[in-house]
């Protein structure tokens, strides 16, 4: 009987919470559906490369399913990179192929690497082809020298060898190297989810704790405005958002020893905004859970959809009406200043759009955080 009356009651108690209900139920099918449409992307990824003195035969050899070629009159690969965010560049001297690839995306890089061994191997073949027939010619006239070679003196023809094309190639890498995986791609991104979702939820749970101990009421009992509360948690709580974003990046500095090309300052620059519009955020999902238990099921709604738009899947592949759902998330915005600051050595003066959009969110948050304040807590 005791199991029973506990089993009512705990059905009763769900029963009773019917927000806790919908996103129970309706936050899996939401994510399952996000997904689905995302993987109906269309997946032909294509990598951009520069070609510069480059014989015409290899360029033509070249498949362009997969590859964009850009014919450049400059030879500085590097300055290619970073003016142009080209994946590679081919460069050629005399029979020396140099490839020197961006490497911020090793998805890219492999195609590159794919398409010219495939190219080369096809020059090859085409010449192989070539031999075959020049020589099944030589065999013919040998022939008919021969024939008439025991009616009288005649010239044999010497065979003729078409040169088969031989290039050797260098490759170079301007990010990571030739053991770079997916996960050096994947870390400037995951630096700065891991660092979103921890404030958030470390934020939201501790103000709602606040709320439902009742120390929120009895701070707003007293004359203290709207503003220097909302002030106070956030100054409060980032204080332990700088000291987690310090230590996460740190801590992928130092034991991933990722390689980053651009300014280390402007990492943390870019996490502590990253941590503070979670912070925000985190204080404004607050004022919509009654109980911890509904505060992590905000999560699949509000910042699971995020990581779906930071770059994992290409934003210019995914669906005509999904790609601008991108431009409303902040984590969107975060992966893609980072990914520019390690990766490709961007700088704030290039990436301030996502700087701007970034510190949009936090006052929209904010913002949004002192008017739920003044209709749900009755300031």
């Amino acid at each position: 009987m005791r199991i029973e009356a506990l089993i009512n009651r705990i059905l009763k108690e769900m029963l009773r919470d019917k927000r806790t209900l919908a996103l129970m139920f309706i936050a899996p099918l939401f994510i399952m559906t996000l997904i689905f449409f995302l993987f109906q992307s269309n997946t032909d990824t294509k990598a951009d490369l520069a070609v510069h003195a480059v014989d015409s035969a290899l360029t033509k050899a070249i498949d362009t399913k997969h590859v964009r070629l850009h014919q450049v009159k400059n030879d500085q690969p590097i300055a290619l990179i970073k003016a142009h965010d080209y994946a590679g560049v081919l460069t050629q001297d005399g029979d020396k192929l140099t490839l020197t690839l961006a490497n911020a995306d090793q998805g890219k890089s492999a195609i590159l690497k794919q398409t010219l061994q495939a190219a080369s191997i096809k020059l090859k073949m085409q010449a192989a082809a070539t031999a075959l027939k020049i020589q099944a010619t030589t065999l013919q006239k040998l022939a008919t020298a021969l024939k008439q070679a025991t009616r009288g003196a005649a010239q044999i023809p010497e065979p003729h060898q078409p040169k088969t094309p031989s290039y050797t190639l260098t490759t170079h890498y301007r990010y990571g190297s030739a053991n770079s995986t997916y996960f050096d791609t994947l870390l400037p991104i995951l630096m700065g989810f891991i660092v979103f979702f921890f404030v958030f939820l470390i934020s939201g749970i501790a103000l709602l704790r606040e709320r439902t101990t009742g120390t929120l009421y009895r701070l707003l009992a007293t004359p203290v405005r709207r503003g220097e509360i909302i002030s106070g948690y956030l100054l409060g709580y980032g204080i332990f958002a700088i000291i987690q974003t310090l230590l996460i990046v740190g801590y992928s500095l130092i034991v991933f020893k990722i390689q980053i090309l651009g300014s280390i300052p402007a990492i943390f620059l870019i996490n502590l905004l990253l941590a503070f519009t979670a912070l925000a955020l985190g204080l404004l999902i607050s004022t919509f859970a009654n109980t911890e238990f509904q505060m992590l099921q905000f999560i699949p709604i509000v910042v699971i959809p995020q990581i779906f738009f930071t770059g994992l899947i290409p934003i210019d592949h995914m669906l005509g009406w999904l790609q601008p759902i991108a431009h409303i998330m902040p984590l969107y915005y975060g992966a893609n200043a980072l990914t520019g600051i390690i990766a490709k050595g961007q700088s704030l003066a290039v990436l301030y759009p996502d700087v701007l959009a970034l510190f949009g969110f936090f006052l929209l948050f904010l913002g949004l955080n002192l008017l739920t304040m003044r209709k749900y807590r009755q300031v």
